[in-house]
């Protein structure tokens, strides 16, 4: 069996005994950090037909065959991270918009882009009612299969995970689809994690009302996956390495200095139980996010 740490100050002892270069795994994985970019470039930069361009010496982007889809990694812009955005028309106004922040995991960012790249040939119709690969689950039905619970009362509507700390929302009500095109802030769905996902969350992603989906239940499926992530020591956010748990792999064995801090965490105070989900219901009014 792999040793592991509980979360806690044992967490932070042996991430700090070990090497910068060691692999790890870590659960939850939605507070992992955001790791490495590989496999959302793969996705997009070994699919036959999609262009690559660069600018500005650090922004990339990408363009589907078809020239419909418009992948951007901008990363001095507000968000960073990814935008991906669909036209019916390729020079017309965009049919829908997700944005993944700068620090999403990058694991939810590839199952998007992975399942965007698989649909596209045939606009997604092996993913719709009668298709293929259309399996009916829905993102709602996903976060209900892993027992997030509804905080009651809010607006918009929201799930949290069980530990607090992961956060998924649909806006209700009427909205123009252009605010939504404009303003991520103000898609239909949105994801979020952190010691308070609600309000001062870690990392977002949004979704505009048109998203295929599919595609956003791709992301949510690896949103909600208890599988825990690879990363090394120095990728966990420091804030989150109190209420994540660190596993070594078993092919990777344990360093005389990594084993002796496993020993002291075992010892180690835990850290405080962090507080009941609907307990984010309780704050005063919503704070526009940065």
């Amino acid at each position: 069996m792999p040793a592991s740490t509980p979360p806690g100050l044992g967490t932070q002892l042996v991430a700090d005994a070990l090497g910068p270069d060691t692999e790890v795994l870590v659960n939850p994985g939605y507070l992992a950090g955001p790791g490495p970019n590989l496999a959302i470039f793969n996705a997009l930069g070994n699919s036959a037909g999609w262009t690559k361009a660069v600018a500005f010496g650090t922004d990339i982007y990408f363009t589907s065959p078809c020239q419909r889809v418009r992948v951007a990694n901008p990363v001095e812009s507000h968000y960073g991270g990814w935008t991906i955005s669909y036209a019916e028309d390729p020079l017309g106004v965009p049919d829908w918009i997700t944005t993944f922040d700068r620090n999403t995991p990058s694991e939810i960012v590839a199952a998007f882009t992975e399942a965007l790249v698989h649909g596209l040939h045939n606009n997604f119709a092996d993913y719709l009612s009668g298709g293929k690969h259309y399996t009916g689950t829905s993102p709602a039905s996903l976060i209900a299969r892993h027992r997030w619970e509804p905080v009651h009362g809010s607006r918009p509507f929201r799930s949290v995970s069980p530990d607090g700390h992961a956060a998924y929302q649909m806006r209700a009500g009427w909205l123009h689809e252009y605010d939504e095109l404009i303003s991520p802030e103000k898609s239909t769905w949105r994801m979020s994690a952190g010691p308070d996902p609600v309000y001062t969350p870690a990392w977002q992603a949004f979704f505009s009302q048109s998203t295929p989906q599919h595609l956003i239940t791709a992301s949510v499926s690896a949103f909600v996956d208890p599988t825990p992530v690879l990363r090394t020591p120095d990728q966990i956010p420091d804030r989150h390495r109190a209420l994540t748990t660190v596993t070594f792999p078993e092919s990777a064995g344990l360093a005389p200095r990594a084993a002796a801090a496993l020993a002291r965490s075992a010892h180690a105070q835990a850290a405080p139980t962090p507080p009941h989900p609907a307990a984010l219901a309780q704050h005063a009014g919503p704070r526009r996010q940065r």
